[in-house]
Protein backbone atom coordinates (compact mmCIF):
# COMPACT_ATOMS: atom_id res chain seq x y z
CA UNK A 1 0.00 0.00 0.00
CA UNK A 2 1.37 3.27 -1.21
CA UNK A 3 1.57 6.38 1.17
CA UNK A 4 -1.71 8.43 -0.63
CA UNK A 5 -3.25 4.84 -0.25
CA UNK A 6 -2.44 4.90 3.39
CA UNK A 7 -3.83 7.59 4.20
CA UNK A 8 -6.94 7.41 2.39
CA UNK A 9 -7.45 4.12 4.21
CA UNK A 10 -6.93 5.87 7.90
CA UNK A 11 -9.25 8.61 6.69
CA UNK A 12 -12.01 6.41 6.47
CA UNK A 13 -11.44 4.22 8.95
CA UNK A 14 -11.69 7.12 11.28
CA UNK A 15 -14.02 8.78 13.20
CA UNK A 16 -12.60 12.28 13.88
CA UNK A 17 -10.28 13.79 10.88
CA UNK A 18 -8.83 17.26 11.14
CA UNK A 19 -6.48 18.69 8.85
CA UNK A 20 -4.30 21.71 9.83
CA UNK A 21 -3.77 24.09 6.84
CA UNK A 22 -0.65 26.65 6.33
CA UNK A 23 0.73 28.83 3.67
CA UNK A 24 1.20 26.55 1.30
CA UNK A 25 -2.10 25.89 0.59
CA UNK A 26 -3.22 29.44 -0.61
CA UNK A 27 -0.02 30.18 -2.60
CA UNK A 28 -1.10 28.52 -5.31
CA UNK A 29 -4.51 30.82 -5.34
CA UNK A 30 -1.47 33.53 -5.79
CA UNK A 31 -1.87 34.44 -2.10
CA UNK A 32 2.14 35.97 -1.27
CA UNK A 33 3.60 34.34 1.72
CA UNK A 34 5.08 36.26 4.13
CA UNK A 35 8.53 34.57 4.72
CA UNK A 36 10.86 33.51 1.93
CA UNK A 37 12.95 35.00 -1.07
CA UNK A 38 9.90 36.50 -2.62
CA UNK A 39 8.25 37.34 0.69
CA UNK A 40 5.58 40.07 2.19
CA UNK A 41 8.40 40.99 5.02
CA UNK A 42 10.98 41.37 1.92
CA UNK A 43 8.98 44.82 1.15
CA UNK A 44 7.51 46.09 4.47
CA UNK A 45 8.49 46.02 7.89
CA UNK A 46 6.95 43.60 10.09
CA UNK A 47 7.70 45.94 13.04
CA UNK A 48 5.00 48.67 11.59
CA UNK A 49 2.34 45.94 12.26
CA UNK A 50 2.62 45.53 16.00
CA UNK A 51 -0.02 45.37 18.35
CA UNK A 52 2.01 47.31 20.45
CA UNK A 53 2.57 50.11 17.25
CA UNK A 54 -1.88 49.74 16.63
CA UNK A 55 -1.76 51.14 20.21
CA UNK A 56 0.75 53.72 20.16
CA UNK A 57 -0.27 55.09 16.61
CA UNK A 58 -3.65 53.68 15.33
CA UNK A 59 -3.26 56.27 12.32
CA UNK A 60 -0.20 55.45 10.94
CA UNK A 61 -0.89 51.68 11.57
CA UNK A 62 -3.77 51.62 9.51
CA UNK A 63 -1.99 54.10 6.77
CA UNK A 64 0.56 51.25 6.51
CA UNK A 65 -1.78 48.37 6.88
CA UNK A 66 -3.99 49.63 4.10
CA UNK A 67 -0.36 48.98 1.66
CA UNK A 68 -0.30 45.14 3.16
CA UNK A 69 -3.74 44.10 3.16
CA UNK A 70 -3.75 45.71 -0.85
CA UNK A 71 -0.51 43.71 -0.96
CA UNK A 72 -1.89 40.56 -0.12
CA UNK A 73 -6.01 40.21 -0.68
CA UNK A 74 -5.85 43.05 -3.83
CA UNK A 75 -6.03 40.43 -6.46
CA UNK A 76 -9.45 38.72 -6.58
CA UNK A 77 -7.94 35.76 -5.08
CA UNK A 78 -9.90 32.13 -5.57
CA UNK A 79 -9.72 28.97 -4.13
CA UNK A 80 -7.62 26.11 -5.61
CA UNK A 81 -8.13 22.75 -6.25
CA UNK A 82 -6.32 21.91 -2.44
CA UNK A 83 -9.35 24.13 -0.72
CA UNK A 84 -11.57 22.10 -2.89
CA UNK A 85 -10.84 18.72 -2.31
CA UNK A 86 -11.00 19.37 1.82
CA UNK A 87 -14.30 21.30 1.02
CA UNK A 88 -15.29 18.01 -0.65
CA UNK A 89 -13.97 15.16 2.24
CA UNK A 90 -16.39 17.92 4.89
CA UNK A 91 -19.51 17.85 2.81
CA UNK A 92 -18.78 14.53 2.37
CA UNK A 93 -18.30 13.20 5.78
CA UNK A 94 -14.86 12.54 6.20
CA UNK A 95 -13.76 15.74 7.68
CA UNK A 96 -14.36 17.03 11.23
CA UNK A 97 -12.27 20.13 11.32
CA UNK A 98 -9.82 22.65 9.52
CA UNK A 99 -7.93 24.31 11.80
CA UNK A 100 -6.22 27.35 8.93
CA UNK A 101 -2.90 29.34 9.94
CA UNK A 102 -4.16 31.54 6.80
CA UNK A 103 -6.15 34.72 7.26
CA UNK A 104 -7.17 35.10 3.64
CA UNK A 105 -10.77 33.46 3.91
CA UNK A 106 -10.36 30.89 1.36
CA UNK A 107 -11.72 28.04 2.90
CA UNK A 108 -14.56 29.75 4.29
CA UNK A 109 -15.04 30.43 0.37
CA UNK A 110 -14.50 27.08 -1.08
CA UNK A 111 -18.16 25.65 0.31
CA UNK A 112 -19.91 26.64 3.52
CA UNK A 113 -18.78 23.62 5.23
CA UNK A 114 -21.03 20.47 6.22
CA UNK A 115 -22.88 20.16 9.35
CA UNK A 116 -20.95 19.19 12.31
CA UNK A 117 -17.47 20.37 10.05
CA UNK A 118 -15.87 23.47 11.91
CA UNK A 119 -13.64 25.33 10.33
CA UNK A 120 -10.70 27.53 13.09
CA UNK A 121 -9.42 30.41 11.56
CA UNK A 122 -6.27 30.17 14.34
CA UNK A 123 -5.21 33.67 13.34
CA UNK A 124 -7.84 35.46 12.35
CA UNK A 125 -9.59 36.57 9.14
CA UNK A 126 -8.10 39.32 7.40
CA UNK A 127 -11.60 40.41 5.34
CA UNK A 128 -12.83 41.47 8.65
CA UNK A 129 -12.45 43.85 11.33
CA UNK A 130 -13.19 43.84 15.13
CA UNK A 131 -14.00 46.90 17.43
CA UNK A 132 -10.72 47.01 20.12
CA UNK A 133 -13.26 48.36 22.34
CA UNK A 134 -16.78 46.73 22.00
CA UNK A 135 -15.84 43.82 20.18
CA UNK A 136 -17.87 44.10 16.98
CA UNK A 137 -16.99 42.87 14.43
CA UNK A 138 -17.63 44.08 10.71
CA UNK A 139 -16.78 43.57 7.11
CA UNK A 140 -13.32 44.80 6.80
CA UNK A 141 -14.13 46.49 2.99
CA UNK A 142 -15.97 49.58 3.84
CA UNK A 143 -13.54 50.30 6.89
CA UNK A 144 -10.48 50.38 4.27
CA UNK A 145 -12.54 52.61 2.05
CA UNK A 146 -12.59 55.06 4.94
CA UNK A 147 -8.87 54.59 5.59
CA UNK A 148 -8.10 54.82 1.70
CA UNK A 149 -10.16 58.30 1.85
CA UNK A 150 -8.36 59.66 4.69
CA UNK A 151 -10.46 58.47 7.92
CA UNK A 152 -7.68 57.56 10.23
CA UNK A 153 -7.67 55.60 12.29
CA UNK A 154 -11.63 54.04 11.58
CA UNK A 155 -13.46 54.03 14.20
CA UNK A 156 -16.92 52.03 15.32
CA UNK A 157 -19.88 53.10 16.27
CA UNK A 158 -19.25 53.05 19.89
CA UNK A 159 -16.21 55.40 19.23
CA UNK A 160 -13.53 52.11 19.32
CA UNK A 161 -11.05 52.14 17.04
CA UNK A 162 -11.08 49.29 14.21
CA UNK A 163 -8.57 46.63 13.87
CA UNK A 164 -7.78 43.34 12.00
CA UNK A 165 -9.70 41.08 12.85
CA UNK A 166 -6.36 38.93 12.64
CA UNK A 167 -3.64 38.25 15.64
CA UNK A 168 -0.94 40.83 15.11
CA UNK A 169 2.77 40.55 16.11
CA UNK A 170 2.62 40.45 20.29
CA UNK A 171 -0.47 39.29 20.19
CA UNK A 172 -1.41 35.86 22.07
CA UNK A 173 -3.73 33.30 19.76
CA UNK A 174 -7.12 33.79 21.75
CA UNK A 175 -7.64 31.34 24.40
CA UNK A 176 -10.86 29.78 23.08
CA UNK A 177 -9.26 29.64 19.25
CA UNK A 178 -6.39 27.81 21.02
CA UNK A 179 -8.14 25.62 23.68
CA UNK A 180 -10.34 24.42 20.54
CA UNK A 181 -7.43 23.31 18.11
CA UNK A 182 -5.67 21.57 20.69
CA UNK A 183 -9.32 19.48 21.66
CA UNK A 184 -9.24 18.73 17.98
CA UNK A 185 -5.96 17.37 17.75
CA UNK A 186 -6.16 15.23 20.94
CA UNK A 187 -9.60 13.77 19.63
CA UNK A 188 -8.16 13.07 15.85
CA UNK A 189 -8.00 9.51 14.92
CA UNK A 190 -6.68 11.07 11.41
CA UNK A 191 -4.63 14.58 11.64
CA UNK A 192 -3.43 15.81 8.54
CA UNK A 193 -0.66 18.68 8.13
CA UNK A 194 -0.96 20.25 4.86
CA UNK A 195 1.06 23.03 3.37
CA UNK A 196 2.77 24.62 6.82
CA UNK A 197 5.97 24.46 7.85
CA UNK A 198 4.95 24.08 11.37
CA UNK A 199 7.80 26.36 12.58
CA UNK A 200 5.10 29.15 14.07
CA UNK A 201 3.50 27.65 17.62
CA UNK A 202 1.57 26.72 18.85
CA UNK A 203 0.23 25.29 15.30
CA UNK A 204 3.51 23.78 15.20
CA UNK A 205 3.07 21.60 17.95
CA UNK A 206 -0.70 20.61 17.02
CA UNK A 207 0.80 16.93 15.05
CA UNK A 208 2.82 16.01 17.87
CA UNK A 209 0.10 16.71 20.16
CA UNK A 210 -1.95 14.91 17.87
CA UNK A 211 0.56 11.74 17.54
CA UNK A 212 0.41 11.67 21.20
CA UNK A 213 -3.17 10.33 21.39
CA UNK A 214 -2.75 7.51 19.17
CA UNK A 215 -3.43 9.80 16.00
CA UNK A 216 -2.18 8.83 12.57
CA UNK A 217 0.15 11.86 11.55
CA UNK A 218 -0.34 12.76 8.05
CA UNK A 219 2.03 15.60 6.20
CA UNK A 220 1.80 16.87 3.06
CA UNK A 221 4.35 19.74 2.12
CA UNK A 222 6.81 20.54 -0.06
CA UNK A 223 9.87 20.80 2.66
CA UNK A 224 10.79 19.15 5.34
CA UNK A 225 9.49 20.27 8.73
CA UNK A 226 10.32 19.61 12.50
CA UNK A 227 7.45 16.96 12.60
CA UNK A 228 8.21 14.63 10.05
CA UNK A 229 9.89 12.43 12.44
CA UNK A 230 6.72 11.65 14.33
CA UNK A 231 4.27 11.80 11.07
CA UNK A 232 3.08 8.22 10.05
CA UNK A 233 3.01 9.15 6.29
CA UNK A 234 4.52 12.10 4.74
CA UNK A 235 4.01 13.29 0.87
CA UNK A 236 6.21 16.23 -0.63
CA UNK A 237 3.98 16.55 -3.08
CA UNK A 238 1.96 19.73 -4.51
CA UNK A 239 -0.96 20.21 -2.73
CA UNK A 240 -3.35 21.17 -5.77
CA UNK A 241 -2.26 17.78 -7.44
CA UNK A 242 -2.13 15.15 -4.12
CA UNK A 243 -5.18 16.80 -2.08
CA UNK A 244 -7.50 15.84 -5.31
CA UNK A 245 -5.94 12.56 -5.44
CA UNK A 246 -6.30 11.91 -1.74
CA UNK A 247 -9.87 12.99 -1.98
CA UNK A 248 -10.89 10.34 -4.90
CA UNK A 249 -9.30 7.35 -2.48
CA UNK A 250 -11.16 8.25 -0.39
CA UNK A 251 -14.39 8.45 -1.68
CA UNK A 252 -13.06 5.15 -3.92
CA UNK A 253 -14.01 2.66 -2.00
CA UNK A 254 -17.27 4.69 -0.27
CA UNK A 255 -19.28 1.81 -2.73
CA UNK A 256 -20.13 3.41 -5.60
Amino acid sequence: MDTLEFLAAAIRDAETVVALTGAGVSAPSGVPTFRGDDGVWERFDEEQFTYGRFQRDPAGFWADRLALQRELYGEDHEPNAAHEALAALARDGYLDAILTQNTDGLHGRAAETADGTELVELHGNAHRVVCADCGRRSDANPVLERVADGDLPPRCDCGGVYRPDVVLFGQRLPDDVLRRSRAFARRSDVFLAIGSSLVVEPAGSLPRRAGETGATVGIVNLDVTPCDAVADATLREDVTEVLPRLRAAVEGERGG
